[in-house]
């Protein structure tokens, strides 16, 4: 419960300093966070995993408890004091600290993290419909490419955030959420394998799953 509550007192302080990159009031409820990580949990190892914007590790912690042996787990988060809140909980709480020797945080944006068809499954919380369409497409467009072949990436948003925001906002804001719903819509064109509606969630959340054209490479036999 400490835990928790010092989870909710960074978390609702950065919502207050940085709503736009901070995207919602409290971390990934319960039954979202097991949604996002459900392809991590399916198992496979070993692998190389990647969360986006993990905050202070409400999907992380789901992350972690469904590592097998040899996978490793890199978190890429852009904001201080989330990364500072990981930090700490990768030494101080007993299931992050079991996974700390194979797990790398980056301070960085996703943008800056180089490489092609480097990870098995990516796992991203970024608050999508914050941002300006461009870098919308840019963050989908660089998980693609970091997605192997048959590996799985998976990313939410909240139900009828869009449809909403539209009807009350000016022309300029409509035209920025079309772009948003398009680059998610051209994200998920031949690569969608299914989607979770998450009605517990505090608001209800969608979590896209999708799959890299190609055969995963086969796992050695261990």
């Amino acid at each position: 419960m400490s835990q928790r509550l010092a989870d909710y007192r960074v978390f609702l302080g950065e919502f207050v300093r940085s709503f736009h990159s901070t995207g919602a009031i409290l971390p990934s409820g319960r039954s979202l966070a097991r949604a996002l990580a459900r392809h991590v949990r399916q198992g496979g190892g070993p692998r190389r995993i990647l969360e986006v914007g993990p905050g202070t590790g409400a999907v992380t912690r789901w992350i972690i408890d469904g590592l097998d042996a040899g996978d490793t787990l890199d978190l890429v988060e852009l904001n201080e004091s989330f990364v500072r809140r990981l930090q700490e909980r990768l030494a101080s709480d007993p299931l992050f600290r079991a996974a700390a020797e194979r797990t790398t945080i980056h301070h960085k944006p996703i943008e800056e993290i180089g490489g092609e068809g480097t990870y098995d499954v990516i796992v991203s919380g970024l608050p999508l419909n914050n941002f300006a369409a461009e870098n919308v497409r840019e963050i989908l467009g660089v998980m693609t490419r970091l997605l192997r072949p048959g590996g799985t990436m998976s990313f939410f948003e909240y139900v009828g955030v869009r449809p909403l925001r539209s009807l009350v906002s000016g022309a300029a804001e409509r035209k920025r959420l079309r772009g948003v719903s398009e680059a998610i819509a051209s994200a998920r064109r031949g690569r969608a394998i299914g989607r979770d509606l998450v009605l517990p969630n505090v608001p209800p959340a969608w979590v896209h799953h999708l799959r890299s054209p190609g055969k995963a490479p086969a796992q050695a036999a261990g």
